[in-house]
């Protein structure tokens, strides 16, 4: 196997770095074991996904953050965030580490698939192939969404998008090009085309890989960012297996009635909670400061996101916890402590994230419904996510009409939205519903700064004080900074 250095990450890390379950793939790649079998590249597989965090840098960026006072707990990546400014540490948790991993996974994922073709492929490794092919296409589509402008057809062409790797690097020093926003793309939907059909649902813990309903939900995010409509409802009817409500994250059902760590570990739970179609285990220590930290949910936002009544006039099923500003805060993340040193009591923290939902495909279906004027279709989509997160729900009384999401969703800012494409006026109370519910469900996620890029919203913060910090539509620093090891290597920085 071949000695393989990634250069567009720091000076002597080394990009294959793997985990295993075995010692096969524990070794420094000199002296690694020749990558000869299926069971070795599934292996290899296992860390293909990005082990990064991007809640910790996207949430503060959002308009979810709102300042909690001097009194919160001080933390560099939260704050030098919520002012949008480029960072360079390589902490956990930082765009710079975010930018390692998911270059790490892609040279997996290259290896894998220069693997199979070296073993000569066929049939039976067929869903290893789909594998690795989106694994790539995610953890591209992830870089080219947090590093470079949004995609928009009328500048794609031009716009810097980010190094498309299709092959694991042989030389120490390889000459990378960061391309265009649309040559990324292209790539991305390439590989996404070639490895959907040929994924399986056969493995030991579904949640931990891209499976068919998996696959489907990362296809429908993003053709979501592409705007074609049709495969944005064909690729998350997919990913919804068929199922309705039971295959949403039931919150009226599940979580209103259980304690707070009841509900942290079944929001990540692999097994039990049907909606989590892919997780990922990240070095972290988000969960020690997601509530706490300064710019987070203070009670500004906490009206805001979680307010008494939602769309159907009902509360919403979610609790806040917290006594004040200083603690709002909703269960989804626990740490888990893996211990290097006993004797000393050192190790690593690492944080379960949810990657794709069910959740998130049903509203994503709602809104290429409501782009394409089937305002009933999205309607439908629309109160079936309220059924399972909305106190007391009935169908009987409390289903949305066209009337109602029209009439409890106006948009009086014509301007709130300004996507490359154009929000049709009898879907925009739709959109507006959509992504207020998505608000809701994703809050503290990562998920709000994603459609913040996509609409092209302009993001207001206020301190304590009353001062205002505006990040306008349309602003460079909506494009995070490329890491600066990465620049040192000759990969053009975003422009400021």
């Amino acid at each position: 196997m071949k000695n393989i250095k990634f250069n567009i990450i720091s000076i002597g890390v080394l990009f294959l770095s793997v985990v295993s379950c075995n010692d096969i793939l524990d070794e420094t790649p000199d002296n690694r074991t020749t990558i000869d079998s299926a069971e070795k590249i599934a292996e290899l597989l296992v860390a293909a996904y990005p082990e990064g965090a991007y809640a910790p840098f996207l949430e503060p960026m959002s308009d979810n953050a709102g300042d909690k006072s001097a009194s919160a707990a001080e933390v560099r990546i939260n704050e030098e965030m919520f002012f949008w400014k480029d960072l360079n540490d390589t902490d956990n948790d930082t765009p710079t580490n975010y930018w390692n991993r998911a270059y790490k996974a892609i040279s997996q994922a290259n290896q894998a698939l220069l693997s199979i073709e070296e073993l000569g492929g066929g049939a039976e490794f067929n869903a290893l192939k789909g594998e690795a092919l989106i694994c790539r296409a995610y953890a591209h589509f992830m870089l080219v969404t947090i590093f470079s402008k949004e995609y928009n057809p009328a500048t794609a062409d031009t716009d810097l998008g980010i190094p498309y790797v299709l092959e694991p690097e042989t030389v120490l020093l390889g000459d990378y090009q960061r391309g265009t926003v649309a040559e990324v793309y292209a790539n991305i939907e390439k590989d996404l085309e070639e490895g959907l059909p040929l994924i399986s649902d056969d493995y030991g813990v579904k949640a931990y890989h891209f499976t068919k309903a998996a696959a489907n939900a990362f296809a429908s995010r993003f053709y979501l960012s592409v705007g074609e409509w049709e495969k944005v409802i064909t690729h998350s009817t997919l990913a919804l297996s068929g199922g309705g409500a039971e295959v949403l994250r039931g919150w009226e059902a599940f979580y209103r009635t259980s304690t707070y760590s009841e509900q942290s570990s079944r929001y990540i739970s692999s097994t039990v909670e049907p909606a989590n179609l892919l997780l990922v285990s990240a070095p972290s220590t988000f969960a020690r400061f997601h509530y706490t930290a300064r710019y987070q949910l203070n009670t500004t936002k906490k009206n805001e996101i979680f307010p008494t009544y939602n769309g159907t006039n009902k509360q919403w099923s979610y609790a806040v916890y917290g006594s004040n500003d200083l603690y709002y805060n909703v269960p989804k993340f626990s740490e888990y402590f893996k211990v290097t040193n006993q004797a000393a009591g050192t190790g690593f923290a690492y944080v379960t994230f949810v990657l794709f939902t069910t959740d998130e495909a049903i509203l994503n279906r709602a809104e290429a419904y409501a782009m394409l004027g089937q305002l009933q279709n999205a309607t439908d989509d629309i109160n079936t996510s309220y059924s399972v997160k909305t106190r007391s729900y009935s169908a009987a009384t409390d289903k949305l009409t066209i009337e109602n999401v029209q009439s409890r969703f106006p948009v009086t800012d014509n301007t709130l939205y300004t996507p490359f494409y154009t929000i049709p006026t009898e879907s925009l109370p739709f959109i507006n519903a959509i992504l207020n519910i998505k608000r809701t469900i994703f809050y503290n996620e990562g998920m709000r700064w994603f459609d913040i890029k996509r609409l092209n919203m302009a993001v207001e913060h206020r301190d304590i004080f009353g001062n205002i910090y505006n990040l306008p539509k349309d602003d460079l620093r909506r494009q995070l900074q490329i890491p600066e090891a990465a620049r040192s290597f000759g990969i053009t920085q975003n422009p400021r």
